[in-house]
């Protein structure tokens, strides 16, 4: 079984930034796909960036150019840097794995997801 713990969440002040991290352990092989999710209160859960095995990346429109993720596979780790953080980017952030390493913007894309850490910008 493979299991995901998120760490790095808390309450910080419009402008600020906070640095998440995930980590993976479990039965994984080589080549998966890691993804961060959120969810804010009242709305549907939202892919916000996903990272492949070789260090490809996307990132939803809201958080290009403030949010970056990167990855170690060595400490099976993801990580989730946000900058510049607003009110709106107050949720439920989540990492999901997905061992066939494709991905993507679903969240029922991902075999494997944590069980989330609290976001949360005062404006």
């Amino acid at each position: 079984q493979v299991r995901l713990v998120e760490s790095g969440g808390g309450l910080v002040q419009a402008g600020g930034s906070l640095r998440l991290s995930c980590a993976a352990s479990g039965r994984i092989f080589s080549g998966y796909g890691m993804g961060w999710f959120r969810q804010a209160p009242g709305k549907e859960r939202e892919s916000v960036t996903f990272i492949s095995w070789s260090g490809e990346t996307y990132y939803a429109d809201s958080v290009k150019g403030r949010f970056t993720v990167s990855r170690d596979n060595a400490k099976r780790s993801v990580y989730l840097q946000m900058n510049s953080l607003k009110p709106e980017d107050t949720a439920v952030y989540y990492c999901a794995l997905d061992p066939l390493g494709r991905g993507g913007v679903s969240w029922y894309g991902y075999e494997y997801r944590g069980q989330g850490t609290q976001v949360t910008v005062s404006s």
